[in-house]
């Protein structure tokens, strides 16, 4: 079994770095984890080749674990906001987020298949806290979303266990983040390319005060036809390698922001998410669980108020100029797999991606 962890070794080529231009300033890493006391950590999962075996697979899947609050302190609640803009897919605990504009503990992202076991592991290590108390702490509703990710991987073998979420939630750290085969986005497919886990931010300033709104996009879902960069129909043109005739998968996005925005404010900046997504030309297929979370995480003592409603567009922008990158970025940092039965998913040509930019005069040289 090839694991790996959520934070680069080295500087692999991201969106920007091939020249494909963006607007916004980004954080210092360009990732959710710009936002101060987010730490994110992954588990992936790749093991075996030929036939599907179910049970023994082959394995192409993960998990990934967002900390708000980072590791030490998971009991203290962040301000909530959901969003389905397509519901054919799943994410526990927004009940609770609707009903009381709230969150507390790890987020989990993985495989559809998975959901009860990321939520069984995001309890056991709630409960292994050394801040857990029993009776302070009698019930917990974690939040744990998923994608599909059956083409390449043995999603029926159940191979996700409780030590993987474990690992993950451990191993979580702020800083640069690894992107495409990693983690819940192990198995993933983006527009019939390789796809995953992907990852921007952007940076704004509101009253002279600087705030950062963050994402991590799981990405599964879009046909190749579709495709759109910055305006440009790449999926017109890089046509080789396609799956299939409709849409499959879907598509799960955690937005985060240290902004003073209450829990109404974030349900308005969860829906912005979708504004990105249909940036890169997705229609928003009857198949895809298009599912949105945006969280707060401004310091529960901090004495500002929420902005004003009217204050809100600096945020909303820089929402939808984050999940935009980060979906490319998924794409870009992504690499081909063969997966279950020899199906192989082949990443974006980066040069060829570049040629057809510089077509339309949409590449930085």
């Amino acid at each position: 079994m090839v694991e790996s962890i959520a934070h680069k070794s080295r500087q692999p080529v991201r969106a920007r770095g091939l020249g494909i231009p963006f607007d916004g300033c980004t954080g210092p890493d360009n990732a959710i984890t710009d936002v101060p006391g987010v730490e994110v950590g992954y588990k992936t999962l790749v093991a075996g080749s030929g036939p599907l075996a179910i049970g023994a697979g082959p394995v192409r899947t993960g998990v990934t674990v967002i900390h708000p609050r980072s590791k030490t302190r998971p009991f203290e609640p962040v301000q909530a906001g959901r969003f389905a803009f397509n519901g054919n897919g799943e994410m526990t605990g927004l009940l609770w987020v609707d009903e009381a504009g709230e969150l507390m503990g790890p987020i989990a992202i993985t495989n559809t298949h998975s959901v009860g076991m990321a939520h069984h592991g995001l309890i056991r290590w709630l409960t292994g806290h050394p801040d857990f108390d029993p009776d302070r702490n009698l019930w917990m509703l974690p939040v744990v979303g998923e994608t599909c990710d059956a083409y390449l991987n043995d999603i029926n073998g159940l191979h996700l266990t409780e030590a993987h979420v474990l690992d993950a939630c451990n191993q979580a750290a702020t800083g640069s983040l690894e992107e495409g085969n990693v983690g819940g986005g192990t198995g993933m497919i983006c527009y019939e390319f390789k796809g995953g886990t992907g990852t921007a931010s952007r940076r704004l300033e509101l009253d002279g005060r600087q705030y950062t709104v963050g994402l991590l996009v799981q990405a599964n879902f879009g046909t190749r036809a579709d495709l759109s960069i910055r305006g440009v129909p790449v999926g017109r043109h890089l046509v080789e390698n396609g799956l299939w005739k409709s849409a499959q998968g879907s598509i799960i996005a955690v937005a985060a922001t240290d902004a003073p925005v209450s829990a109404i404010q974030l349900q308005r900046i969860a829906r912005r998410v979708a504004l990105g997504v249909a940036r890169t030309g997705t229609r928003g297929e009857d198949g895809s669980g298009d599912i949105f979370l945006a969280i707060g995480t401004a310091e529960p003592r901090d004495s500002t108020p929420p902005l004003p409603q009217c204050a809100l567009d600096p945020v909303f922008l820089a929402t939808v100029d984050a999940t935009e990158e980060a979906i490319i970025n998924a794409l870009v940092g992504a690499t081909t797999l063969c997966g279950r039965d020899d199906h192989t998913v082949h990443a974006i040509n980066h040069e060829r991606l570049r040629e057809v930019m510089r077509q339309y005069r949409r590449l930085v040289e």
